[in-house]
């Protein structure tokens, strides 16, 4: 499978909600770069991050737009997040079901068909004021 087709299916599965579909696309010893916050190395931590996710936040992905590079071991993303804060987060302000939209952008790094690295940017602070206002 090439590049693109691999982040295709990756947010394809993101999208319908497929965890285990978006976690087969991962190395097991992916590394996750999670915006504000540490490296995750590990499938165990990425699926953690993703079932807490899941419980706090409703999105889906639109306006995607992937680059890669010449021989498929890079690629990026840029695509628009539509969600509903679902759950309080922890040091984030109270949900009460409201609803964002942010710009955001991911970057990947695949070997052997596996993707072995997401890092995942958006601006924390308009997610902030979106959810509080």
């Amino acid at each position: 499978m090439q590049a693109r087709s691999i982040i295709e299916a990756y947010f394809d599965a993101f999208n319908r909600g497929d965890m285990a579909a978006l976690e087969g696309l991962l190395d097991e010893k992916v590394e996750h770069h999670v915006n504000q916050g540490p490296v995750r190395p590990g499938i165990e931590k990425f699926r953690a991050f993703n079932a807490h996710m899941a419980e706090s936040y409703r999105e889906e992905i639109s306006d995607l737009v992937i680059f890669c590079n010449g021989d498929g071991t890079r690629a990026a993303a840029e695509f628009l997040v539509s969600g509903t804060y679902l759950k309080t987060d922890e040091g984030l302000p109270p949900a009460k079901g409201q609803r964002y939209e942010l710009a955001a952008g991911s970057f990947f790094t695949l070997k052997d068909g596996k993707i072995t690295r997401v890092t995942t940017y958006y601006n924390l602070q308009d997610w902030i004021r979106q959810v509080s206002g």
